[in-house]
């Protein structure tokens, strides 16, 4: 009887659930400022628990199946001859530091195939599993779908490796067509690049057969369903299998524009597109960015609210008595027979987890590839190193059914813990938030400080025992999850006493004062900003004036 690979796809399915909604920032190894490639991913859906995914790779025997069953749904869609080998996963990055990501565009709705086998979230981690470089992976992806079926809809992926970075998007043929349509685009060496949910490649050069790979019946497939009747030069991938609407610009191309505007000048220029008023603009897939990006620079990008910019969302009656750079859901509502929508930022409650890859190839794999990583909105956690290599992962960024996982809260649990932070900070966001960011930074200062002795350290190890290397590396890995995690119950204990009852208990330096009868010092009574004073005079007018 063939034996029957459960255990691991069971984990990838229920993993994430709907993570239809997230973010890609890409950075080639000669735009970063330690010759890192860089992939950073928040998969972003409302009720999804964070959860790292784990494989334990080996060699399998002739007969091994892997089971499939869809990332979002846990439905089971069939079963696939298992690799004679795979490697180890952490997270999105395997022990080859290949690292893999999405972000959902959709597409055109028929083209989704419902007989296929393999959907999206399947085909990262088959890929991470069986793949050796980034090249391979767009190999094994691709292949998978032409002879098993593509169950999703249109999707862009990150595909990269210590040495290169790509864009590959995909969409299926539909029901009764086996197989998908896709283009991959290798970014630049030099240049940056991002998707979030909207298609990002338009034109693309058919004859640079090194850093161009695409379906061959591409053109041809859009011709036939009556999405393009130009000539082949002119064909745009974008165009023919995810036509750009005003909720794919203003949701999805306005995350890519502000991450290009932090590190590209004169980005102003594509403020019409970004507004809706003008979509003949094309903001080009990649740029070669001003500065070279740290992994800190990336972590910054993945907490981005569109600070500083025409869509800053800090002020007016949506973001509070306390400047609250979120929104609630849904992103649109209609109020007397119009539609109003809200901004959609890179930083999002709904995050799941989030990782910033780093993929080194001036380091033996055991210790160049990091998942710096967190499971939940950046900007609300600190990221911690994970390492490609390790021989263990962090209990607290595991999901384990009926002891944590996405409706069995527990204080093990590093979802749940910087979630109850999160969540007591979001309406009080200007007032707590700067307690917050503080604990989160001396973290990631701490983890940026510690880790060229702790690589020194596994690189002398490596030399003689790799095995070794890894052991080091998993003890530190483990070890930086665990002091995330005291730190952050010891930050849900300070905000609660510092700001119990909305008001401020005085400290310093984290400790609070007493009186000199050894009693707590008095409270500060904040009150409302004068600024939503002024919006309470507005709407109520006289019905508060003290007479």
């Amino acid at each position: 009887m063939k034996k029957l690979i459960v255990a691991v796809v069971v984990l990838i399915a229920t993993f994430c659930q709907q993570a239809s909604a997230c973010t890609n920032f890409i950075v080639g190894k000669d735009a970063s400022a330690d010759g890192s490639v860089m992939v950073t991913y928040n998969a972003d859906s409302y009720g999804m628990y964070g959860n790292m995914f784990r494989h334990v790779g080996g060699m399998h025997q002739k007969g091994e199946m892997r089971k499939i069953y869809e990332w979002d749904t846990n439905k089971y869609l069939g079963e696939i001859p298992q690799a004679k080998r795979t490697y180890n996963v952490v997270g999105q990055i395997n022990e080859n530091q290949v690292t893999v990501t999405e972000t959902t565009f959709g597409g055109r709705e028929e083209l989704a195939d419902p007989e296929g086998i393999i959907d999206y979230g399947s085909l990262i981690y088959i890929a991470l599993e069986r793949a050796t470089s980034a090249r391979n992976a767009i190999e094994i992806m691709t292949s998978l779908v032409e002879k098993y079926g593509y169950y999703s809809e249109g999707e862009s992926f990150s595909v990269a490796d210590k040495n290169e970075a790509w864009i590959l998007e995909m969409v299926g043929k539909g029901k009764g067509a086996k197989g998908a349509v896709w283009v991959a685009v290798r970014i630049p060496d030099d240049c940056i690049a991002a998707h979030a949910n909207q298609s990002r490649i338009t034109k693309f050069d058919m004859k640079d057969k090194k850093n161009v790979l695409y379906a061959k019946d591409v053109i041809k497939f859009a011709r036939e369903k009556g999405y393009f009747d130009g000539e082949d030069e002119d064909f745009s991938f974008r165009d023919a299998y995810n036509p750009l609407d005003f909720s794919g610009i203003r949701y999805c191309d306005a995350r890519v524009w502000s991450f290009f505007n932090h590190h590209v000048d004169g980005m102003d220029k594509f403020l019409p597109y970004i507004y809706g008023d003008d979509y003949s603009l094309v903001m080009p897939l990649y740029y070669k960015p001003k500065h070279k990006l740290s992994y800190r620079d990336l972590m910054a990008d993945m907490r981005d609210h569109y600070e500083d910019t025409p869509l800053d969302i800090r002020e007016g009656l949506g973001a509070g008595p306390f400047c609250m750079p979120y929104r609630l859901s849904p992103l649109s509502t209609k109020v007397d027979g119009k539609e109003y929508f809200n901004e959609r930022p890179t930083s999002t409650v709904q995050t799941g987890f989030s990782i910033v890859a780093q993929m080194r190839s001036n380091l033996p794999d055991v210790i160049g590839g990091i998942a710096w990583w967190t499971n939940d909105d950046p900007n609300m956690a600190a990221y911690t190193p994970v390492y490609c290599s390790v021989n263990d992962i962090p209990k607290c960024y595991q999901r384990i059914a009926d002891v944590q996982d996405e409706i069995t809260f527990s204080w093990e649990s590093a979802y749940w813990v910087e979630n109850t932070v999160a969540n007591i900070v979001y309406p009080f966001y200007s007032k707590m938030f700067p307690d917050l960011e503080k604990v989160r930074n001396s973290l990631e200062d701490e983890f940026q400080q510690s880790q060229d002795e702790v690589e020194k350290k596994a690189y002398v190890l490596y030399q003689n025992n790799p095995e070794q290397a890894k052991e080091l590396l998993t003890k530190y890995s483990l070890g930086a999850a665990d002091r995330m995690m005291e730190a952050w119950k010891n930050l849900f204990a300070f905000i609660v006493v510092k700001h119990n009852d909305m008001v401020l208990k005085p400290e310093e330096d984290g400790v609070f004062k007493r009186s000199e009868y050894g009693l707590g010092a008095g409270v500060k009574r904040p009150g409302y900003p004068v600024e939503y004073w002024k919006k309470i005079i507005n709407e109520s007018g006289d019905k508060y004036l003290m007479k």
